[in-house]
């Protein structure tokens, strides 16, 4: 059943079990205020063992850099707005992975990760990546970095 993220009223479900919950449902909140004020669309998250082919998709996507996330993934989703397919996996570990896939070609193609305030850069992206850092009045401090995307994946 998918859950509307509401970013009026902050909610960790879903991600209860998350040792970060607060500070990662603020983050998906945040995601959810960006693209409905600058798309209108409304973010809503399944459970990742209800669409583990969105799991997989962000895994073969991963690759290209050797990586491999080992927490587990708690929601997911994906869904296309204005030519671009974006796909999320929110990690228990309170990592949060989108991979933004311009449909035509020669459009932006990146993996961006988001860092939820109180967590450790994950031991497979330490060392790899620099992280910015944001401050969000739903998450706190986000810490943002990316990868261009240089192969073709379809979900």
């Amino acid at each position: 059943m998918p859950y509307t993220v509401d970013f009026q009223n902050v909610s960790t479900a879903g991600l209860e079990s998350s040792p970060v919950a607060e500070a990662l449902a603020g983050l998906r909140a945040n995601e959810a205020r960006y693209f409905k004020n600058k798309y209108n669309h409304v973010f809503a998250t399944v459970p990742a063992e209800e669409s583990p082919e969105i799991v997989d998709y962000v895994n073969r996507v991963l690759k290209e850099r050797d990586l491999v996330v080992e927490s587990r993934p708690l929601e997911v989703t994906s869904f296309e707005v204005e030519g671009t397919r974006w796909t999320y996996v929110f990690y228990e570990s309170g990592l949060s992975i989108n991979v933004l896939y311009g449909l035509d070609e020669g459009s932006k193609r990146a993996v961006g990760f988001k860092l939820s305030q109180g967590m450790e850069i994950p031991a497979e992206l330490a060392g790899t990546f620099k992280f910015a850092r944001q401050k969000s009045k739903l998450a706190g401090e986000i810490r943002g970095s990316f990868f261009v995307i240089k192969g073709e994946y379809s979900i």
